[in-house]
């Protein structure tokens, strides 16, 4: 048999054999998707203490990040020492971030890395800190290790094994309202929004965490970028107060800008189809969709609709043509063709979910919003309101804050207390 016959055969057999573990993976803020979509087929849509709670884990302290998923390892972050009880927080002088590996298997916790905060440079747990804490950046991974972020303590890597292997400050600035970008990868790249620590989008060196490029100016930024391709090239996009902006991944250069929304951003920017992405935030509640591909001042060429209404916090999501959302503070549900922007419905939860600062996810035709303490509502992903269910924990009545990570017909879902795995 001819050489590169074999050699062809043994190709196709790496890709055939690397493309499961790729599916079933959910390496970042929001999956693969980017937007909280998940390929899976048959999901639970009800759980309890007990019913199709295949393992439960107790985590060593709180946090607002949402796990991920990497081959058969979980990564989570949370934090210890400082700022479990608003009334009593304790010493801020003991406050640690920890990186939690747990078997995905058993939910057994595989290795727990601390690293000590910069305790002078980081915010008292009080106000708008206390509703989500000091671990609210969920981490990303890929084969090359853990990548995480930690605010004014620092971006952080870490091999698989868990062996630390560089921190690296982006600035020492502080808001009331905390931090919680996640990192973004690209080749050789780890990508970071420090638009509150630093006024900049860094981007380091994943083996040594030296700087490659910044992009300096970012005003009023609480989102994590995304990274898209258009016309053949690769642009990272996000929004900040006033702009959406997409900037080249490699070196930091702006590519194109166009008219955002005027007012700080906490909703990560979405993809919606192959040529267009959809922003949202603000407190008047506002969401713009923009055709990518441009070339400076975008405004008047790719500015596609614009619509009153939207969310503050957390992101939407897409699925087969429609957007999906909830205000994270009004308890409405709301559904918008993804072309034209028309809102299809709005509709009041009832009963009402209070606060929700997660982000939705679509699995399996439903949509799963986490609320911070009514549990979790699952809706079906359709431009026809129907509440399924809504599921909570008995014995578990901590505050929820993380969007859920769904692959292989499973939920990862975790609160301040503990991190679960929902399956049939």
């Amino acid at each position: 048999m001819p050489r590169n016959f074999l050699q062809l055969l043994s190709l196709l057999a790496v890709v055939v054999f690397t493309l499961p573990l790729q599916a079933d993976n959910w390496p970042r803020f929001r999956g693969p998707s980017q937007a909280g979509i998940a390929n899976v087929d048959s999901v639970p849509t009800k759980w309890g203490d007990t019913e199709n709670v295949l393992w439960k884990t107790d985590m060593p302290g709180p946090g607002a990040s949402s796990p991920v998923v990497f081959n058969n390892r979980i990564y989570v972050t949370c934090y210890t020492g400082y700022g479990l009880n608003e009334e009593e927080p304790g010493d801020k002088a003991n406050l640690k971030r920890n990186l939690v590996c747990v078997d995905r298997e058993n939910g057994r916790i595989l290795w727990n890395q601390e690293i000590p905060a910069d305790a002078e440079h980081t915010k008292d747990f009080s106000g708008f800190v206390a509703l989500h804490g000091f671990a609210s950046s969920t981490p990303n991974v890929d084969d090359t290790g853990v990548y995480v972020y930690y605010g004014t303590t620092g971006a952080a890597a870490y091999d698989l094994d868990g062996t630390h292997r560089w921190t690296v400050s982006l600035g020492d600035k502080t808001h009331a309202f905390g931090t919680a970008n996640s990192p973004v990868l690209y080749k050789d790249l780890v990508i970071l929004n420090a638009g509150v620590e630093g006024n900049a989008i860094v981007g380091l060196d994943k083996k040594t965490g030296q700087e490659v490029w910044k992009h300096e100016g970012v005003n009023r930024s609480w989102n994590t970028p995304i990274l898209v391709t258009a016309n053949g090239r690769d642009e990272l996009i996000y929004s900040e107060e006033g702009a959406v902006r997409a900037l080249d991944p490699a070196t930091g250069e702006e590519l194109w800008h166009s008219k955002g929304i005027d007012d700080y951003i906490c909703p990560s920017v979405i993809p919606v189809g192959d040529d267009m992405v959809v922003a949202m935030g603000a407190r008047k509640n506002t969401t713009i969709a923009i055709r990518t591909g441009g070339s400076g001042d975008v405004t008047d060429s790719h500015l596609v609709w614009e619509l009153d209404k939207g969310s503050n916090v957390s992101s939407p999501t897409y699925h087969d043509g429609h957007l999906y959302w909830v205000s994270e503070s009004k308890g409405i549900a709301y559904c918008a063709d993804a072309k034209t922007g028309e809102v299809v419905y709005q509709e009041r939860m009832e009963p009402r979910p209070k606060l929700i600062y997660a982000s939705p996810v679509v699995a399996g035709g439903k949509l799963y919003y986490v609320t911070r303490e009514n549990g979790t509502y699952v809706i079906d992903a359709n431009p026809e309101y129907k509440l399924i269910t809504i599921n909570e924990f008995e014995a578990d009545k901590s505050i929820a804050n993380a969007s859920p990570a769904i692959v292989d017909n499973k939920i990862y879902l975790r609160t301040n207390k503990a991190l679960y795995c929902i399956g049939k």
